[in-house]
């Protein structure tokens, strides 16, 4: 299920407030416990000094806004926080990546969940050893630029094992609505 597939501002975001600087600290050393790369960038992501600003959306998500209204991230209850399309090409080593086999592609770019069969093919790569819950970044095979954004459900160890089922849930992607309109006002 695609969080944003009909994602539009005016509907879901019910409020937005400046979180308090501990809680600023705890998301930023969140986003540091869950992309590791993000360290050296992240004070070009969300400055110190500038406030972190917060929208609340319907069904119990969180967005993470820029100081200028563009969302950085997002969030569903407590679980990880997971990066935007957008900033995921500005900064593409930002998280771990797994690419889908050309096959798969445009039931990723319509929201469709990806079967391990899309990642365990040819075409298909897991490098990085993630566990269930946690975010990952799709490639497309032969294309350079991330197509959707999501969250693991199945380890690559169990998908290589047990080829049936889905391996990520697809939570963003692009041309969803979030990608559409990506600032929060």
């Amino acid at each position: 299920m695609a969080t944003f597939k009909r994602y539009s501002q005016e509907e879901m975001v019910s409020s937005t407030s400046q979180c308090k600087s501990s809680h600023a600290r705890a998301i930023r050393a969140r986003l540091v416990q869950d992309f590791p790369n993000i360290e050296e960038i992240l004070e070009d992501i969300l400055p110190k000094k500038s406030p972190v600003v917060l929208a609340k959306c319907q069904n119990h998500l969180s967005l993470l806004l820029s100081p200028s209204g563009d969302v950085l991230f997002f969030q569903m209850r407590d679980s990880a926080w997971f990066p935007t399309l957008r900033l995921v090409h500005k900064f593409p080593s930002l998280g771990a990546t797994w690419q889908v086999d050309k096959g798969a592609i445009k039931f990723v770019l319509s929201g469709a969940n990806v079967f391990c069969g899309g990642l365990v093919s040819a075409g298909g790569r897991m490098d990085v050893d993630l566990r269930p819950g946690q975010p990952v970044i799709l490639i497309a095979e032969g294309k350079e630029h991330a197509c959707a954004v999501g969250m693991v459900k199945m380890s690559p160890d169990d998908a290589r094992a047990n080829p049936k089922g889905v391996a990520v849930e697809n939570l963003h992607y692009l041309n969803d609505g979030l990608w559409v309109s990506p600032i929060v006002r």
